[in-house]
């Protein structure tokens, strides 16, 4: 959805106009539940998460902000709200916040490349590329590649400083580039599978 279809869409969410909600609702609704299972694989706590997060838009609509990117809104809204159930449903646990909230990031290129009985050696290059850089670094990585997020918008959802956000895509690449070698171009045929 573009710029414009999206701000227009929001406004109209705003405005009490009941269409608005059902588009937004539908149009997302998937998308944060895979979301939600890269960081739980708790399905109630999931879909608990993305009806509260709905439920509050309705109750909070005459106090939100204008937005021209619904789906970032969404996801940085839900992300906060699911690690609070997380961390909530983990409360007596002795697991520091920071494991408690971890996303298993995998791309399709991976999970399609693990299926397979028999790899090649690029195929296996890329694995073993992907399987070195830290959940945090695939986390960035899907916010910036697969998502398109900008940096700024990395920043709001992870908490992470700006120059903190931008070393981290960048030794992350760096780090599937040395894995990759002399297939580098390789690192970007990864991020245009789409999950």
């Amino acid at each position: 959805m573009n710029v414009n279809a999206d701000k227009e869409l929001w406004e109209d969410f705003l405005k009490g106009e009941d269409y608005a909600l059902s588009h937004i609702y539908y149009q997302h609704v998937q998308s944060l539940y895979r979301y939600g299972k890269k960081f739980s694989n708790d399905d109630e706590l999931i879909k608990d998460t993305i009806q509260e997060l709905f439920f509050d838009l309705i109750r909070t609509r005459k106090n939100l902000c204008s937005t021209d990117n619904i789906g970032f809104y969404l996801i940085a809204s839900f992300r906060r709200k699911l690690a609070k159930g997380i961390r909530k449903s983990k409360i007596f646990s002795n697991t520091p916040d920071e494991e408690l909230f971890k996303a298993e990031i995998e791309y399709s290129i991976e999970k399609e490349l693990i299926e397979k009985e028999e790899l090649s050696e690029k195929e296996k290059l890329v694995q073993t590329g992907l399987k070195e850089l830290s959940a945090k670094q695939r986390e960035i990585l899907y916010y910036r590649y697969i998502c398109e997020f900008s940096y700024e918008q990395i920043c709001e959802i992870t908490s992470l400083k700006y120059d903190s956000a931008r070393k981290q895509v960048f030794r992350a690449l760096k780090s599937l580039r040395k894995a990759l070698s002399d297939n580098s171009s390789m690192v970007f045929f990864i991020f245009s599978f789409r999950w």
